[in-house]
């Protein structure tokens, strides 16, 4: 059960692994398909079009609470149900159904980061270390018994993206390790501590808005967080009172420590040659490698310094805020 691509390379690992060991794949739960793009055209998630191109059966119930839900899980039959990222709470039936219950992969080390954006809210409190935890399910959200868990590093500049992929495979990884172990009664589980758990809330909309009163560190740290999705965005006025609605793609820390010298947002050097715009935060100076204008595509700070004569007079205030041209 799962839908988007996080949960794709993890049914990819468990086509290999059933079919190493002889196992049957009964049938692949996801979300229904949405409406995406500017078109609003219905299309299927990455766990649907993986799947029917094994074969395999999809089923996409708007809900699991009714009746014709509990006749297709007693049809199905499963011995065990492996969850990952599949965007609704399992009902008590599916939960106890199954001999060996059902099993999640979740992208943090739990008790840490239980909810729907580990990944997002791991980089934005600047976490150097993350990792994947196979729980038994129960159902509170993310509460269950750890079954087993790999820790990943996360690198200065990796992104939301970048970090994804690293714990998409390694939680590939560990199912085919450890689902092994499980039918044999190998795995011991092992109680989280509601002490120690943090959350995870799904990213909101407002959280794009970058503030330059907050340190750059903080700053990098949101930026990457939101990248590929929803991405960071800040407004650049220029000497002349234009406005221009940027997404911050790219970032990097150039001073972590010193207090400004100039209001926060202000533009403080550029250089097209080394792709940085350098703007002084609440504390230190941030580095913007990489934006995207609005209605425009990606591109290097370089070409944007060079095309729109970015200058120190120019700064970067919060997207939402509406300043005059005066």
């Amino acid at each position: 059960m799962g839908t988007p691509e996080f949960a794709q390379i993890q049914l990819q690992a468990l086509v290999t692994l059933c079919a190493e060991k002889g196992w049957e794949l009964c049938g692949v739960f996801c979300q229904p398909d949405r409406p995406k793009n500017r078109g609003k055209r219905l299309l299927p998630p990455p766990v649907k079009e993986y799947a029917q191109g094994c074969g395999l059966s999809v089923f996409q119930p708007q809900t699991l609470r009714d009746a014709a839900a509990t006749e297709l899980l007693h049809r199905l039959d499963p011995t065990l149900i492996v969850v990952a990222a599949y965007g609704k709470l399992l009902p008590p039936e599916y939960l106890h159904y199954p001999r060996f219950g059902c099993v999640n992969v979740h992208a943090s080390l739990l008790p840490r980061y239980r909810g729907a954006a580990p990944i997002q809210r791991a980089l934005m409190a600047g976490e150097t270390e993350t990792g994947v935890t196979l729980m038994q399910m129960e159902e509170g959200m993310d509460t269950g018994d750890m079954l087993s868990a790999v820790h990943v590093p996360i690198e200065m500049q990796d992104n939301a993206g970048m970090l994804f992929d690293k714990l998409a495979k390694a939680g590939a990884a560990l199912l085919t390790d450890e689902l092994p172990k499980l039918f044999a009664g190998q795995l011991t589980p092992e109680k989280q501590d509601d002490a120690l758990a943090t959350y995870a809330p799904k990213i909101e909309k407002q959280e794009a808005a970058v503030s330059f009163d907050l340190p750059a560190k903080t700053l990098h740290n949101q930026i990457r967080a939101l990248f590929p999705s929803p991405r960071a965005q800040a407004c650049l006025v220029r000497e002349n009172g234009e406005q221009m609605m940027l997404k911050l793609d790219e970032s990097c820390v150039l001073d972590e420590e010193t207090p400004p010298a100039v209001p926060p947002g202000t533009v403080v050097q550029t250089d097209a040659a080394k792709n940085i715009i350098a703007v002084a935060c609440g504390k230190g100076v941030l580095g913007i490698v990489s934006l995207t204008p609005l209605g425009r595509g990606h591109m290097h700070a370089g070409d944007f310094i060079r095309g729109r004569k970015i200058s120190c007079a120019d700064r970067f205030v919060r997207s939402e805020t509406k300043e005059s041209n005066g």
